[in-house]
């Protein structure tokens, strides 16, 4: 498995070829967490001319979960004299941001959250600095979550809404979901999961209100523990709606997504832009307006929950 500041791919073969450009890649993600972003952004690059570990090398860190120790990944690949930093979270893109302040290295991004409003650019059509990217709707999309998962239960009741505490959007998604909860007369109550040893902990609170359903926020950190939430949802028998397609393969009930795969390839079109000499300053910020709904059928009856035909219909995926 690869993680953490002693993790570097293969593909970093830069040391016996040294003319040949290296991207550092990092995020708060595992390396098999990634994968939905990083094939995508792979195809893009080769189909734009670069082919690692022929004419361009990848080096790849990641702090499975633990986003203090995204500075120093960050650090380390400045250090590395890296081409371009990738980015593909709001925290490593942050970190990508200040750790290339004193340097021209491009950093390509993907956010979660408004890149202007966290001071990753000057604004989405000209971004200015060295740093450019897409711009990903997904802690935004809490609202649009509540009412998908109420359409899902025919008695809402409760819902748990779990979030990563230290994740710098947190704030923001908790407020828009309680305002959404307001709206619609919903029993909403904050749950924080910030590690695989806070699972127990938290369904210990969730099963203590008689939660009728869970929604997860947007959050890198819990992707890296997908299967475990997963697992415990399943073992304790209750529906949750999460922030990517990945969760909904691994056995969970549904999600509701910007679509990772176009995100990739975008993040991929513009590293290969950049290398061929274009400037980050010139990359207006992409926003990813591409959605998914995936339901997982098999889930549902599992459950004892009949999926309505409206919500079926509108389904981007259907896993059986």
């Amino acid at each position: 498995m690869v993680s953490g500041a002693a993790a570097a791919w293969p593909f970093a073969v830069h040391a016996q070829q040294p003319e040949v450009p290296v991207i550092g890649y990092f995020s708060s993600r595992s390396y098999d967490a990634e994968a939905p972003l990083r094939t995508p952004f792979l195809k893009a690059l080769e189909e734009s001319g670069f082919a690692p570990g022929r004419n361009v090398a990848v080096e790849y860190l990641f702090s499975d979960g633990r986003d203090e120790r995204l500075p120093s990944l960050a650090a380390e690949l400045v250090r590395r004299r890296v081409a371009m930093l990738v980015a593909t979270d709001l925290n490593a893109a942050r970190a990508a941001k200040v750790a290339t302040a004193a340097t021209a290295i491009p950093v390509v991004f993907g956010s979660g959250f408004d890149p202007v409003q966290l001071g990753l650019v000057a604004s989405l059509s000209r971004p200015g600095g060295n740093v450019t990217g897409v711009s990903v709707f997904t802690s935004e999309l809490g609202p649009k979550r509540l009412g998908l998962l109420r359409e899902m239960l025919p008695t809402p009741g409760t819902i748990a809404f779990v979030v990563n505490p230290s994740n710098a959007t947190t704030p923001s998604q908790i407020q828009e979901m309680q305002a959404a909860a307001r709206s619609v007369g919903q029993d909403l109550f904050i749950v924080e999961i910030g590690a695989a040893d806070g699972i127990e902990r938290a369904f210990a609170a969730i099963t203590a209100r008689n939660a009728a359903a869970i929604i997860y926020g947007a959050s890198a950190s819990l992707q890296v523990i997908s299967a475990q939430l997963v697992a415990a949802a399943a073992r304790h028998r209750i529906p949750a709606l999460y922030e990517w397609r990945e969760f909904v393969a691994d056995g969970g009930l549904m999600s509701y997504s910007s679509n990772r795969a176009e995100v990739g390839r975008q993040a991929g079109i513009y590293a290969a832009r950049i290398l061929k000499g274009e400037k980050p300053a010139d990359l207006p910020v992409v926003q990813a307006l591409q959605f998914e709904l995936v339901i997982n059928l098999k889930t549902a009856k599992s459950l004892g929950l009949v999926v309505p035909p409206t919500l079926l219909a509108r389904a981007d995926e259907v896993i059986e």
